[in-house]
């Protein structure tokens, strides 16, 4: 595989999570994936079919009447572990915006994105968010809406 295919899997997924693309984001995803977003959310980190990727990305997303996920340059190199993959290291800021009534409010999320590709799929996504902005609450709204099947994008 090459450092380009890899960096385009990573290009792939963000723009296919913006245009509410599930088969595109399951297109770029292994089978299971390693998910770490314990930097913005705690938890632990998990492995994750991607179909529950997509249905919890679903569950959320389309509640946002806009998102945008900007990177910076991927930068690749060979993964630590030599099997063969590739380690795609980008900036990322990711708004979420969400209009709805008199409440119009943009949730932004900085960091960098640590993704594994191997073999033209996307294995392991590490967010290390670094700040955000606006307001996180945001978010619940946007569930809400998805699962009144109201609101944002849902329908789309």
């Amino acid at each position: 595989m090459s450092d380009s295919t890899a960096a385009d899997a990573v290009t792939a997924l963000l723009h296919a999570v913006d245009t509410l693309d599930w088969d595109g984001v399951l297109a770029v995803l292994a089978r299971e994936v390693r998910l770490d977003y314990t930097s913005l959310w705690g938890g632990e980190v998990e492995s994750v079919a991607a179909t529950e990727v997509v249905s919890r990305w679903r569950g959320l997303l389309p509640g946002f009447d806009a998102t945008q996920h900007l990177t910076g340059p991927v930068l690749t190199s060979p993964a630590p572990d030599g099997d063969g993959g590739v380690r795609c290291v980008t900036t990322v800021r990711g708004y979420h915006h969400l209009a709805d009534g008199d409440l119009r409010g943009t949730w932004m999320v900085a960091g960098r994105y640590d993704i594994r590709v191997t073999d033209d799929r996307i294995t392991a996504i590490t967010l290390h968010a670094t700040y955000e902005d606006g307001d996180r609450a945001l978010t619940e709204l946007a569930s809400a809406r998805c699962a009144a099947g109201t609101g944002g994008r849902v329908a789309a």
